[in-house]
């Protein structure tokens, strides 16, 4: 089990302690990182927006069963999709990354993305392209190089707003769930709602 997860917790509540953490990539062209400021949990079995919905198996779920803190990727469109599993091996509980404020290689990040600003790193899609994180990552863990979790630099969120996950239609009472968590007044959340706070939402 990866250092960071708790099997013991709710999935839902382990999204919400992700919020803060630091997420670091290494590349031969250079190390990025960003404070994770949104996510959104994904309930497995039972949970009809999972790809995991009714225990399906396929070579592409492979990794969503095998123990928590691996990392499960996916393709949607053109667009890369970062996963943490959250459970034990078998349970296919986890995590969406869904936004970053860039903490370090900002200038890598945006050549990468060509573009500065909030949209760097405002999205799933959009933070795994500018930290360089492919395909190759896909079931690794999130505890080791070179795609991990930092264990000793963390922030701490004045305010987390629950709310329902993004481009879940058709789902029954899935759809309106409150399972995307956000750090409330951090100006990189995806589909910004509200003011900015002054210290972006830390404390």
């Amino acid at each position: 089990m990866s250092f960071w997860f708790n099997t013991d917790l709710p999935t839902e509540e382990l999204a919400q302690q992700l919020l803060g953490c630091l997420l670091i990539k290494e590349t031969e062209e250079g190390v990025t990182s960003g404070w994770i400021v949104e996510t959104e949990a994904y309930l497995g079995e039972f949970d009809q927006a999972a790809h995991s919905f009714g225990l399906r198996k396929t070579p592409r779920l492979e990794a969503m069963y095998q123990s928590a803190g691996t990392i499960y990727i996916y393709q949607m469109h053109t667009h890369t999709m970062l996963n943490i599993v959250a459970k034990e091996a078998g349970n296919p509980q986890g995590i969406l990354i869904r936004a970053l404020e860039p903490h370090s290689g900002v200038e890598l990040m945006e050549a990468r993305r060509n573009m500065s600003g909030l949209g760097v790193t405002n999205g799933p899609g959009k933070l795994t392209k500018a930290m360089g994180i492919t395909r190759e990552d896909y079931g690794t863990s999130i505890s080791e190089p070179p795609l991990y979790l930092s264990s000793d630099q963390r922030r701490i969120p004045k305010n987390i707003i629950a709310s329902p996950r993004i481009g879940i239609p058709n789902k029954g009472k899935w759809t309106d769930e409150p399972l995307r968590f956000t750090v409330g007044g951090n100006p990189y959340v995806s589909r910004k709602k509200g003011t900015v706070d002054l210290d972006l939402g830390w404390q």
